[in-house]
């Protein structure tokens, strides 16, 4: 049976991010059911940050990986942005890009989507750059710590995002509860937390290697979240699935809470 990578290490040495955006992110004739996931994405993104108007100072992302997608909508509602990721060589892509190194990915197709849902395609260039101006830091972070972004004291965030992460870095339902309580500790009292995750997966591909994913139901995550002292605003299931040979997933979920005072 094929090894399935779970452990910290593994995530250092195995994971390609070039190989990771590539599969899941191309928004590409030939990848329809990844460009259904990625959409579901970017749409509750838009709805959260652009037309329910969620804002505030500062954004704390966490588990970013190598992407910035997440960030095509919240650019406009937050002033700073905070990545966050575990691995050395997903915070270093984000930086080629945020670097306009030669050989970044091209996020061009997924940025005028973005643009296309707040209803001008033609600016996206301008949403590069905001997104630019709006990182302001790309840390290293572990959920599994009580405070994830250890040996660093971050102020509390008006907001912490974080999307397709827990489910991939928790090895079982205790430690994704912890987990979701340790992401909490960094927001603020009325401020919120954004959820874009992963239903019913066990696994997930990144080039020839295969990932761990914990199984997740939708009330789980609810449990999680509301056991971390937060209350739930809104929340979106569907049933979807990524290709097969990459993914054995089962739907996807999103949500938006709110931390009680």
């Amino acid at each position: 049976m094929e090894t399935i990578l779970i452990g910290k290490e593994d995530y250092l040495q195995h994971f390609d991010p070039q190989d990771y955006i590539k599969t899941y992110y191309s928004l590409s004739p030939d990848t329809g059911s990844e460009n259904t996931i990625l959409t579901f994405c970017l749409k509750n993104l838009h709805q959260a940050f652009v037309l329910d108007g969620l804002k505030g100072d500062t954004l704390i992302d966490i588990g970013s990986g190598p992407t910035i997608y997440q960030y095509l909508s919240a650019c406009e509602s937050f002033r700073e942005i905070i990545a966050t990721d575990y691995t050395d060589q997903n915070r270093e892509e984000m930086q080629r890009w945020l670097r306009k190194e030669p050989g970044a990915f091209d996020w061009s197709p997924v940025v005028k989507y973005a643009c296309e849902l707040e209803g001008d395609r033609e600016r996206w260039l301008k949403k590069e750059e905001k997104v630019r101006r709006a990182i302001k830091q790309v840390l290293k972070c572990d959920v599994t710590q009580a405070n994830p972004l250890a040996p660093l004291a971050v102020p509390p965030a008006d907001c912490v995002l974080s999307v397709l992460c827990l489910e991939a870095a928790c090895k079982d339902l205790p430690t994704y509860s912890s987990a979701v309580k340790n992401i909490g500790s960094l927001v603020k009292p009325g401020g919120h937390l954004i959820f874009v995750t992963c239903l019913g997966a066990s696994f997930y591909m990144v080039g020839k290697n295969r990932f761990f994913n914990i199984y997740l139901e939708q009330k789980t995550v609810d449990d999680a979240v509301k056991g971390a002292g937060f209350d739930i605003l809104w929340a979106k299931s569907e049933q979807m699935a990524y290709s097969l040979d990459v993914c054995d997933n089962r739907g996807m979920y999103a949500l938006v809470a709110q931390k009680q005072p």
